[in-house]
């Protein structure tokens, strides 16, 4: 079965409880759920990393080379997780990247990400519609087995 990495970077372990005026309450439980229903008809199994810490997300994107690609939501790492940016830099599958909030009308500081000229694509401001809507870009993107 193939599988489909979604990760997701520091605070967002806590959805449905951070800002839900901002995120949302849907908890990450329910946008795994629904980014696994989304994939099943492919056959795709989702792999789901949560981490508060770069260095353990880039060892998590090291050890998913064989997946089909991936969703990430990096969080604030979009700023300067450099480390980060380098793994999917070397990562051999299409990503997109996810951010529940429009960082765009947030503060200025939100406004660039070093993650994104290797995205496949970027999905902002939709809530947490917007990994759904990731994982059909995916699915349109890569071809099936």
């Amino acid at each position: 079965m193939s599988e489909l990495l979604l990760l997701n970077g520091p605070n967002l372990g806590i959805l449905g409880r951070r800002e839900p005026e901002i995120y949302g309450t849907d908890t990450l439980a329910d946008i795994e759920a629904a980014v696994a229903e989304e994939v099943a008809g492919r056959g795709w199994k989702v792999t789901s990393v949560q981490r508060e810490s770069e260095g353990q997300l880039i060892e998590a994107v090291q050890d998913a080379y064989g997946t089909v690609g991936a969703i990430v939501n990096p969080g604030a790492l979009m700023i300067a997780g450099w480390s980060l940016r380098d793994a999917l830099a070397a990562y051999p599958r299409p990503f997109v990247e996810v951010h529940l909030s429009n960082v765009w009308a947030r503060e200025s500081f939100r406004h660039e990400s070093v993650l994104a000229p290797l995205a496949a694509g970027v999905i902002v401001g939709l809530g947490a519609l917007g990994y759904r809507l990731a994982a059909q870009a995916l699915l349109a993107e890569v071809p099936p087995a």
